[in-house]
């Protein structure tokens, strides 16, 4: 049987959510499936993704195609750094301690990487906030003037 890992669709019209599945290659896309190994959810910044870490290794590591994005997704979490770790154990270059720490570096890279970004993001929202208020204050401050000026101008003219 040719199995493949894919995406099943879900979610509403223009808002897609999706199941990482183990599925037969003649299947229809929201069909009949094997094995349930994930969720991802593309609608969010960044993108969400829920895995069966284990699950994936294995049916990668059995020869289960992925899709193009599936794998991006699988690249991502880590699922083939790990089965390359240990296609390095079999073949003796390192042990298993070894590619764990190697695993363990990566992942703690990665997740530094996604908090750097995250701050990034908070930041650059604090000031766009910030230069709004500012260009508010501006309008507000020229509007008050501008009332001044009429109301002293009536005043003139009245007394």
């Amino acid at each position: 049987m040719a199995t493949k890992i894919r995406l099943q669709r879900g979610g509403r019209k223009g808002y897609a959510f999706y199941s990482i599945v183990i599925a037969d290659a003649r299947a229809p896309r929201d069909g009949k499936f094997t094995e349930k190994i994930g969720t991802y959810n593309p609608n969010t910044n960044p993108a969400t993704v829920d895995l069966n870490f284990d699950r994936a290794l294995y049916w990668v590591e059995t020869g289960a195609q992925p899709t193009d994005t599936v794998r991006n997704i699988l690249k991502g979490e880590g699922v083939y750094l790990m089965k390359h770790l240990r296609g390095g154990v079999k073949k003796g270059a390192f042990d298993e301690a070894a590619a764990q720490t190697k695993f363990d570096a990566w992942k703690s890279n990665k997740v530094k990487g996604a908090e750097a970004f995250a701050q990034k993001v908070a930041d650059d929202k604090k000031a766009v906030v910030a230069k709004e208020l500012e260009a508010e204050k501006k309008i507000n401050e020229a509007t008050t003037q501008e009332r001044s000026r009429s109301q002293g101008s009536r005043c003139s003219s009245k007394g």
